[in-house]
């Protein structure tokens, strides 16, 4: 293990496939909280999800016997938010996404124009995940985005860890709307660094003092890598043993689960 865990003051964590898969929560759930209390580490579970509320994973959590202050849930699509509402104040949103992405959206002062005579006009089309995909949405998000508008992903998970296996991502929506449009999305969530940074400044963790848990090598362990992290893999997601030791991403340590990376820091 590159950093031992008790050199490790923050965490920043993922949350499908390394605490749940679906609506079933992984074995480990709740020893792991148990010992970031007993050790005092500081944690932001960070998700490339952009389908649901900060509010609404703080709910999932509750329900599998887990308390966490809100303030420590960060979704794409609240790192998309803040990034637009920092370059880009008075942008015009068409959004393909969930209710609860545009709610974000609006929260940071930026105009959603979807139900407006205004959709024409739209200077950004921010895309997330959305299970009431149609047609008629990905037409009007290519039409803008071909007319000029910034084009703009949560995330660019391809795949997504559901309880009845590996389904479609946010990854291929966005691949659609390249294919369609020969323009290239500029994602906001991992495993681009902006997501990290932004966890880092909530905990006021640094660098050497903050460990990137994830199963997705493409987005949270490359993500981890791009903004000098050290990396830990769990196993109950996504990515696969072999993939980690044979392919080009290699996490600094690797773990079956999140009930073994409590054993890890337990045991120190």
């Amino acid at each position: 293990m590159t950093v031992c865990p008790s050199a490790v003051r923050h965490l920043i964590v993922d949350m499908d496939g390394v605490l749940w898969r679906g609506n079933r929560p992984l074995p480990g759930l709740g020893a792991f909280f148990a010992v970031l209390r007993e050790r005092n580490i500081r944690f932001v579970l960070a998700t490339n999800n952009a389908s649901k509320r900060a509010d609404e994973y703080v709910d999932k959590l509750v329900s599998f016997g887990v308390s966490v202050p809100r303030e420590a849930v960060l979704t794409s699509s609240q790192a998309v938010a803040q990034y637009l509402a920092q370059h880009a104040p008075q942008a015009r949103v068409f959004v393909l996404g969930t209710p609860s992405l545009a709610e974000e959206l609006r929260a940071h002062g930026l105009t959603v124009v979807n139900d407006t005579p205004n959709v024409a006009d739209a200077s950004h089309v921010v895309v997330g995940i959305d299970p009431q995909l149609t047609y008629s949405k990905l037409a009007e998000a290519c039409l803008l985005i071909r007319r000029g508008a910034a084009f703009i992903g949560t995330n660019p998970d391809r795949t997504f860890p559901s309880e009845r296996g590996i389904v479609p991502g946010n990854g291929a929506i966005l691949a659609a709307l390249e294919a369609a449009t020969d323009v290239q999305p500029l994602v906001i969530g991992k495993p681009q660094p902006e997501m990290f940074i932004q966890a880092m400044r909530r905990m006021g963790g640094t660098p050497e003092d903050t460990v990137v848990i994830g199963d997705r090598l493409d987005t949270d362990i490359l993500g981890g890598q791009r903004a000098g992290l050290t990396t830990w893999l769990v196993l109950s997601g996504v990515s696969t043993r072999e993939e980690a030791d044979r392919g080009p991403i290699r996490p600094d340590c690797i773990f079956e689960d999140i009930g073994a990376v409590a054993a890890a820091l337990r045991a120190v």
